[in-house]
């Protein structure tokens, strides 16, 4: 240190710093210097004001101050000569160790323009630092029986330095028995060995006395000796192995304290003191010492302090076995540190502002700040981050610094305060981050309308709501304050079916709370479309609009209603006919139904209550076909009464039904026969055989007409039905002519029939023949994926078909009876 300080105060070195000094360069709004290390405090660097082409009380005008980020600032800024100096003496191998380029980092801040220069100072290296072994002393215990040729491992030297300022040259004191031998490994360390020239006698010589001289090339040459006093040991003829020569392993720095990283093994062949081994640690600087401890008998390396990647990243020890006897073998410990993402980024703020006017202009600078992390690698890259939502962007300046600035337009109304938080993120796994709070106050303007939260709303009210009810509340909310953000609601007139809205609905001016004034009716309408505005108390006011669909929702208030068999207008009962000689599964008729309501509510099921022969018929649950069990026998009425429940599927359940009659005759004369009174005596009928015949002519051609009547009675019914379904209020008013709803969306299909008759006409009577019935499908449900519709109706008579086949067989009969007669 007495040379180097000698150096540092050789005026020479004031010339080589201000001619290092005046070496700089500038790209990018970056300078750079050169000066050697061991400067006093206040010496000359550079001339800051010139490089930035700015006079030397330009500086202080401009408020030019050197930027800190929290460490150790190693150079200060004289405002008044414009010059940059040392602020302490830089030891270069503290600050970068035996790195081969030391560079220090500074920026230098323009308060007035809010911009950054930075400046790099390279530190040389001057030799102040002395070669040493880390001993003054390394005793060597050699074996007499060893031959000329061994070879003994020696330390290494340290040198602080770098370069030619570094240890350069090994130099063996001169001895007949010893020779010096250097050999340099790839990785640029050098290994030595004391080789044995001449075979050793203890009695002649118990102990050489030698000393090893390290000498590095600097100016002035320094060097240091380590004393080696070799001792001559009776034959121990095996020295310990490692059972390898280098160790290696990676480490992350977050390893616990005490954790065994390795063990290390070595073996000695002699048996006795000769072969015990001891492991010691050799070459090791004092920091590494209390970083790891070697347990001399096991060989275990243990961490006994925390490690630090960002101070250390490797660390290279040679431990050496040794046994009694003095032989000894060495093996080196490579221990990597891996980073490990434990430093969070540190966030500087250089310049930052309060407030700002809502009307300023795009790209307002409001902070500067700078962001560091001492992690390397991915875990050192930082990105910076605003929340997207806000009006702000960030930009990268020069280096790590950012710029916090506004992109657009702000509105006091909506946002009157930010609190801004810049999270700093590095890339590590798991990430890393810190927030940095700015509050920034914008100055008011008034520019606001009334604003929905939504553009359109919808709510839902089940139908036969009591009246009054509340049914939806809107809210419109206003960033102006006192009466320009006062509001009010109104709703938009209009027509719904005929009738102004505002007679269905209702809001409170003040609250914006939607009421009921009426009971609403799905099958009448099932959605209410209506518009709402909301205007504030301002001079001029403003006003926004927006729509509002209230869908009403079904409830199971409609009963199914039975549209076949439909009942007589004249008050009889409807008969359905089935031929006696019917096979089991003959469908006789069909009944349906349709409810107005709509979903589960509109599944119908069928169901015989009641019927004169149990057993003999079956209705289909969801189809409501009517059809023969089994086949019909003798004792069999001919007049069957059924009676058919059809029931929905609401909650509670709704239900209507029907009464069925049902012949059985496989002809008309044995219809008429059986529902005629009893035969007259055997020799009555003789005597008025004509009168009875005459009768029964007359009795067939009113029965005829009876019919023709109630025909067209059962037609003009329909008619006067199909047109009151037909209107608006109805409950199928919007009924499509063929299709209609069943239970469980199943189709339904409604059926009618007709019997084909012939007459076999002879002299005495005639037979209707029932053949097999034909069936015309006029009902089927159509369904659609993104609309449901209601049950259809069918404008022509379900009995066309039907009416005509008895109108034929009537007249046919007629036919048959006149020309029997």
């Amino acid at each position: 240190m007495a040379a180097a300080q000698r150096l540092v105060n050789c005026p020479g070195i004031f010339l080589i710093s201000f001619l290092l000094g005046s070496l700089w360069e500038t790209g990018s709004g970056q300078i750079r210097y050169s000066v050697p290390e061991e400067m006093e405090r206040g010496s000359f660097v550079g001339d800051i004001a010139q490089d930035l082409g700015l006079g030397p009380r330009k500086l202080l005008e401009r408020g030019a101050r050197i930027v800190s980020r929290g460490k150790k600032q190693h150079f200060a800024l004289n405002v008044r000569s414009g010059s940059l100096v040392t602020a302490d003496r830089i030891d270069r191998e503290e600050l970068c160790g035996k790195a081969s380029v030391c560079v220090v980092n500074a920026e230098i801040l323009l308060e007035d323009k809010v911009k950054i220069y930075g400046v790099e100072v390279e530190i040389s290296d001057i030799n102040d630092n002395t070669p040493s072994f880390g001993a003054e002393e390394r005793e060597i215990k050699i074996s007499e029986s060893a031959v000329p040729g061994t070879r003994f491992p020696l330390p290494e030297a340290f040198d602080a330095d770098i370069g030619m300022n570094s240890v350069q040259s090994y130099h063996l004191s001169p001895n007949h028995h010893f020779s010096l031998r250097v050999e340099k490994r790839r990785d640029g360390a050098k290994y030595l060995e004391l080789v044995l020239e001449h075979a050793l006698d203890r009695e002649e010589e118990p102990v050489h006395h030698l000393s090893l001289t390290a000498s590095d090339a600097g100016d002035p040459i320094l060097s240091g000796t380590l004393r080696v006093p070799v001792t001559v040991l009776d034959a121990n003829d095996n020295a310990p192995e490692f059972s390898q020569s280098v160790y290696s392993m990676n480490v992350p720095e977050n390893l616990p304290q005490g954790t065994q990283l390795l063990t290390v093994s070595a073996t000695d062949l002699d048996e006795g003191i000769n072969g015990e081994v001891a492991y010691h640690f050799q070459k090791i600087t004092e920091k590494t010492s209390h970083l790891f401890h070697l347990n001399a008998l096991t060989g275990d390396v243990t961490v006994l302090e925390n490690l630090d990647y960002e101070e250390c990243n490797f660390y290279e020890i040679d431990i050496e076995a040794r046994d009694g006897a003095g032989l000894l073998a060495i093996a080196k410990v490579l221990v990597k540190v891996l980073d490990v993402n434990d430093n969070a980024p540190d966030v500087t703020i250089t310049s930052v502002t309060s407030s700002i006017s809502e009307n300023s202009s795009a790209g307002s600078v409001i902070a500067l700040f700078n962001v560091h992390d001492r992690d390397s690698g991915e875990n050192g890259q930082v990105t910076c981050s605003i929340p997207e939502h806000l009006p702000f962007k960030l930009e990268k300046s020069y280096g790590n610094y950012y710029s916090l600035m506004t992109y657009r337009a702000l509105d006091r109304e909506q946002v009157s305060m930010y609190n801004i938080t810049v999270t700093a993120t590095d890339g590590g796994n798991p990430p890393l981050s810190t927030d940095t709070y700015i509050s920034l106050h914008i100055e008011d303007t008034n520019d606001n309308p009334p604003v929905f939260v939504q553009t359109s709303y919808s709510a839902y009210v089940t139908e036969n709501n009591p009246r009054g009810t509340s049914i939806y509340s809107l809210s419109a909310h206003d960033s102006d304050i006192g009466e320009n953000g006062h509001i009010t609601y109104s709703i938009t007139d209009d027509l719904v079916h005929s009738a102004p809205l505002s007679s269905y609905v209702s809001i409170n001016s003040e609250t914006g709370i939607l009421y009921a004034l009426r009971s609403f009716d799905y099958e009448q309408f099932r959605e209410l479309k209506l518009g709402v505005t909301a205007r504030d108390s301002g001079d001029p006011p403003l006003s926004t609009n927006v729509s509002l669909t209230l869908f009403i929702l079904d409830q199971n208030d409609n009963a199914p209603e039975i549209l076949y068999p439909a009942f007589p207008m004249d008050g009889s009962s409807g008969v359905e006919l089935a031929p006696r000689s019917a096979e089991p599964g003959y469908l006789v008729t069909k009944v349906v139904a349709v409810d107005a309501d709509s979903g589960q509510n509109a599944w119908l099921s069928y169901l015989l209550l009641k019927a004169t022969e149990p057993g003999l018929f079956s209705v289909g649950l969801h189809s409501g076909e009517i059809r023969t069990v089994r086949a019909f026998l003798d004792k069999d009425a001919l007049k069957q009464n059924l009676i058919v429940a059809v029931t929905d599927n609401g909650e509670p359940p709704l239900s209507a039904t029907v009464s069925i009659t049902i012949a059985v005759a496989d002809s008309i004369p044995e219809i008429l026969s059986e529902l005629s009174n009893p035969e007259a005596p055997d020799d009555l009928k003789d005597s008025s055989l004509t009168l009875y015949l005459v009768i029964a002519v007359a009795a067939i051609s009113c029965l005829f007409f009876t019919f023709i009547v109630i025909l067209l009675a059962l037609r003009l019914h329909r008619w006067r039905t199909s047109k009151l379904l037909g209107a608006p209020s109805g409950h199928f008013g919007n009924i499509h002519s063929s299709q209609f709803v069943g239970i469980d969306g199943v189709k339904a299909f409604l059926q009618t029939h007709t019997q084909e008759v012939s007459f076999t006409a002879d002299s005495r009577k005639s037979q209707l023949i029932f053949l097999e019935p034909n069936y015309a499908d006029t009902l089927s449900l159509q369904q659609s994926s993104d609309k449901k519709e209601p049950p259809l109706i069918p404008h022509e008579s379900i009995l066309s078909n039907e009416d005509q086949s008895f109108l034929q067989v009537g007249f046919i009969f007629l036919n048959s009876i006149n020309h029997s007669i």
